[in-house]
């Protein structure tokens, strides 16, 4: 099965940066962002990463705040903190290099599947990549539905079998490449597939019927007020999120969720009090967005306000800054908070 696999694969795969490489800092950080995120999406991310951050030694002498400026829009802001992290411990315990064992799976944010990714391109391990697009065709090929953690193993086990003893890096992208170009979830084009004749589910016409479909939970929607809060210097506070919360790192507009019962108003005043101790007078409405997350959905409220009371203390979040509109882009914001300043713009 390997040999028609690779074949299809050279004459089809995709020109990728980091495929022009066998440097396993840049495999790693391709697989890291292609996590969550789509090809077309990761390339100028990626390219410009690169052009910054060249090596190992570059991500652990620059400042978190710089990578997550780099990162921004990419989502899933953890990787990058895990990136950072990651190279901080290369250099100060792995003599500054990717290590080509098990070493690496342990380093934050690594685990199986980016561990043998990087492996099989890189140094060429026979490792199998078990991913999404792998499980789907997988399942198809020997008809069977691969999500229980038991039946990982043997879809591991049959790819094992089956893995190129010389090419494994090749053979890993090219099941990649195949349930992502041909074997799709829905309308598969068979009929492209180099595979087809070992596939079990094609001889007996069952391919929609794998993987078996999860029913999807409804994706809930919140509603967030957040407060641009001016001085009479025209000057608005940020405040920086903690680390380990989601999006941490990043600045956005002070604020939090509503909860059930309060009006929009009281619910920013609420959540002034008890992020900053202060009393606010909530003005005119800026606007409202609309924002998506993996597991949530969000309407983005924003409100014009001013101090009425009390003096500044940090309680939820790292920093605070003042800063004018005009310096937005030197700070790191979640996409939602710069779809509100693009309402701001407007008005």
């Amino acid at each position: 099965m390997n040999k028609p696999l690779i074949d299809w694969y050279d004459i089809n795969k995709k020109n990728m940066p980091w495929r022009n490489s066998k440097d396993p800092y840049r495999i790693w950080i391709s697989e890291v962002m292609l996590q969550q995120t789509q090809v077309n999406t990761v390339i100028p991310y990626y390219n410009n990463w690169i052009k910054i951050f060249p090596t190992v030694k570059s991500v652990a002498l620059a400042q978190i705040d710089d990578i997550l400026k780099l990162w921004e829009g990419l989502g899933y802001y953890r990787r990058a903190h895990n990136i950072k992290k990651s190279c901080d411990i290369m250099i100060n315990r792995l003599n500054g290099a990717i290590p080509n064992d098990e070493t690496f799976k342990g380093l934050p944010g690594v685990g199986d599947y980016i561990y043998a990714a990087v492996m099989s391109i890189a140094f060429n391990q026979k490792i199998p990549v078990i991913d999404g697009n792998v499980k789907r065709v997988g399942s198809r090929l020997w008809e069977t539905n691969f999500s229980a953690p038991q039946s990982l193993k043997v879809l591991n086990e049959k790819l094992l079998h089956h893995i190129s003893l010389d090419r494994p890096g090749c053979f890993n992208q090219a099941i990649m490449d195949l349930g992502r170009e041909v074997c799709k979830p829905q309308n598969p084009i068979c009929e492209k597939c180099p595979i087809s004749k070992f596939c079990k589910a094609f001889k007996n016409n069952t391919i929609l019927n794998y993987p078996v479909k999860k029913k999807l939970k409804k994706t809930p929607l919140f509603d967030v007020v957040v407060g641009y809060i001016q001085n009479q210097q025209q000057k608005f506070i940020i405040t920086k999120r903690p680390k380990e919360k989601m999006l941490g790192g990043l600045w956005e507009l002070p604020g939090g969720k509503r909860e059930s019962g309060e009006s929009l108003k009281n619910s920013l005043i609420r959540e002034i009090k008890e992020e900053l101790s202060i009393d606010i007078k909530v003005d005119k409405k800026i606007g409202v967005i609309q924002h998506s997350y993996s597991h949530m959905k969000i309407r983005l409220h924003g409100y014009n306000c001013r101090i009425k009371s009390g003096k500044i203390k940090l309680n939820a979040s790292d920093k605070l800054e003042w800063i004018n509109f005009s310096d937005i882009n030197k700070y790191s914001f979640p996409t939602a908070s710069h779809k509100l300043f693009k309402e701001m713009e407007k008005n």
